[in-house]
């Protein structure tokens, strides 16, 4: 008797719903946007950056993808962002807060400055509190609904990224767990991802040298997890799932996708100084 091949069903994990993404025009965000809208996601991709995120909703389609100018630090950006995806689309299922910088490379709290500090605030606690917001204003009256933002290993180790850089994170992580409980009343989800580093334009400019092949060294070297390297396609296969309905009852949890890298307090500092050669100021 013949062996039969297993027929596996198409299945589109988020058919017929509808996700703004921050920060999608690059990096993380557009590798999301384009992994939604391949399981039948309608995707608004929100950013500062008109000429990629263009590029991100025209490589989609239309039928799937809209670009939207959106400063996250301006609270009616966000606002229109959300009003607009609710005229063309009639709702919003899921917030991905996803916008963020990383601010200069200080390496000691006596180099922070004002300026810092409020542009990364902004950018990435304001940011996230406006999507928040803005979500919430649509998800509450339909009692359902799924809030993601964009953190950082920096989150759960210490010591590694600058000081304003790593509270930013912590700040974000402490929204997510107190919407846990506010909007949980109403069954909407809000939850975090956060990555160990990836080499995107972002990850490249909290490194402690702007030499990609040194950069990639530093990270393998650093990584607990031997053998793979860490990529945008995997922060947005974690996405998805925190957006799908496969999570319906994740709600609060700050996933960790750093293969163990949280784990330990040293292995980066070690990483920086057999690569570099005993450089003493280190960011991620």
């Amino acid at each position: 008797m013949a062996a039969s091949s297993l027929q596996l069903p198409v299945f589109k994990r988020l058919e017929g719903k509808v996700a703004i993404i921050t920060g999608a025009a690059n990096g993380i965000g557009a590798t999301t946007a384009r992994l939604f809208a391949q399981h039948g996601c309608k995707v608004i991709i929100a950013d500062i950056d008109d000429k990629n995120g263009h590029s991100v909703a025209e490589e989609i389609g239309p039928e799937y993808a809209l670009f939207i100018h959106c400063d996250v630090r301006i609270e009616s950006h966000v606002q229109h962002a959300v009003d607009t995806t609710v005229s063309r689309y009639g709702k919003l299922d899921i917030m991905f807060s996803n916008a963020g910088v990383a601010g200069s490379r200080d390496t000691s709290i006596l180099e922070a400055s004002p300026e810092n500090i409020n542009l990364v605030f902004e950018t990435n606690v304001f940011g996230a509190f406006f999507c928040a917001k803005h979500a919430a204003r649509v998800m509450i009256p339909a009692r359902k609904g799924s809030v993601i933002f964009s953190a950082s290993a920096a989150s759960e180790v210490f010591g590694i990224t600058s000081d304003t850089y790593t509270a930013s994170k912590c700040a974000v992580v402490g929204l997510c767990k107190s919407l846990c409980v506010e909007m949980g009343k109403y069954g909407i989800k809000a939850n975090c991802v956060s990555p160990y580093v990836i080499l995107t334009k972002l990850g490249m400019s909290i490194m402690p040298t702007q030499d990609r092949k040194l950069a990639e060294e530093i990270v393998a070297e650093a990584s607990n997890f031997k053998g793979k390297t860490l990529t945008t396609e995997d922060v947005a296969e974690a996405a998805l799932y925190l957006a799908g309905d496969e999570s319906k009852f994740v709600s609060g949890l700050n996933l960790l996708i750093d293969g163990g890298f949280t784990t330990t307090n040293i292995a980066f500092q070690v990483a920086v100084e057999k690569v570099l050669g005993g450089g003493e100021g280190t960011t991620a």
